[in-house]
């Protein structure tokens, strides 16, 4: 395995990525490895924005859904929880693997939010342990990690170290996210669109799973996986308990974030290019985290412009599930796979930008997954 060092914008050096590709074998010190099952779990309860504004407390004046682009959004119903969504997610990435719960090697919960039965954090036993067990994984090391909306990605970044170590050959990342009560709360409190709450109004539930393994030798997998941690700016979204209903209520200065994540994430993509031997043209399918659909194009259109060249196509799911923190990227990923919009040879890059602030890059091929799902378009 190889690791290297990269910059940020401001000289310090704390990129780390793992690079894969056909070329890596046992004999030179990695294998690759690549998904084989993408699953999600989503509540059957619709909200729309037009819906969601209607319950402010306050006469703001704010048409959301032609703000943030989102139409509508999930929400948990009566026995729907972090832990349920991401069981459901679990089981739907499973029967799409073609494999059993007992042949995984690590289990990783990503979530957010540790909601079991309704609105109770569940500390102890993590929600790892719960989902082994539900799973019925007993060959599986389970752990819990928390990494803000970036969550997902840095389980796929750990689990790709592993595989490519020869630690494991298979393992699952999952999360379920039930933080529509931030959004019940922020619509409470919401006064203009200056509000520090109002990237709460764009939030959804979901629960999502990826399950990674060993690919054959000379398959294609995962050609890079990089991730950085930018501490500096760790104070631009925080969430307290809340002052008004149950839950948490979060505060962000979205239009920093935004600002902040485009200057430090384009050093990061040309090193994740470079490491693969690519041009930013040469991704097939781009998906960002999905805040809203004004961030992703204008963040987008910077890119392009920083990088002279732009991806084939960006998807864009934050119009009909919101923003759903750690699982945007596999549903976005599962959603596009069930509806036969991967061809096999097409190049999708994950681009995580989190709170922290993190900034996460998977390069990888669709390949074998495309069977899994259905036709090519």
């Amino acid at each position: 395995m190889e690791t290297s060092g990269g910059r940020s914008v401001n000289g310090s050096e704390h990129w780390m990525a793992m690079e894969g590709g056909t070329d890596a074998s046992p004999r030179d010190g990695g294998y690759t490895s690549r998904f084989v099952g993408i699953g999600a779990s989503l509540p059957e309860r619709r909200l729309s924005s037009e819906e969601l504004m209607a319950s402010t407390e306050h006469q703001t004046g704010i048409d959301l859904e032609r703000l943030t682009g989102v139409r509508e959004r999930r929400i948990a119903g009566e026995g729907e929880d972090s832990y349920t969504l991401a069981l459901g997610a679990a089981r739907d990435a499973l029967a799409y693997a073609d494999c059993a719960a007992e042949d995984l090697d690590v289990l990783i919960v990503s979530s957010i939010s540790h909601y079991v039965g309704g609105l109770r954090w569940q500390l102890d036993p993590p929600l790892s342990v719960s989902l082994k067990e539900a799973l019925g994984a007993r060959h599986a090391i389970s752990f819990d990690i928390s990494n803000a909306c970036a969550g997902m990605v840095t389980g796929v970044f750990i689990l790709n170290d592993m595989i490519r170590q020869g630690r494991i050959r298979r393992g699952m990342v999952v999360s379920g996210e039930y933080i529509s009560q931030l959004g019940v709360n922020a619509a409470r409190e919401v006064r203009t669109v200056m509000d520090e709450q109002l990237a709460s109004l764009t939030l959804g539930d979901a629960g999502a799973a990826a399950i990674l393994e060993r690919a054959p030798e000379g398959a294609p997998g995962i050609e890079v996986a990089g991730f950085t941690t930018l501490a500096e700016h760790s104070r631009l979204c925080l969430a307290f308990p809340a002052k008004i209903g149950p839950g948490v209520s979060m505060y962000s200065d979205a239009r920093t974030i935004h600002d902040v994540g485009i200057e430090d994430t384009v050093p990061m993509l040309r090193e994740a290019l470079d490491q693969a031997g690519l041009e930013f043209d040469e991704i097939d399918y781009l998906i960002p985290h999905q805040t809203s659909t004004r961030a992703i194009q204008k963040g987008s259109e910077e890119f392009y412009a920083r990088m002279g060249h732009a991806p084939k196509h960006v998807v864009v799911t934050v119009n009909e599930f919101g923003n759903t923190s750690s699982t945007t990227h596999f549903v976005a990923m599962w959603k596009y796979l069930r509806e036969g919009r991967f061809a096999k040879d097409d190049r999708v890059m994950l681009l995580a930008i989190a709170s922290g602030l993190e900034v996460g890059i998977v390069i990888f091929k669709v390949d074998q997954l495309v069977e899994r799902y259905g036709h090519d378009h």
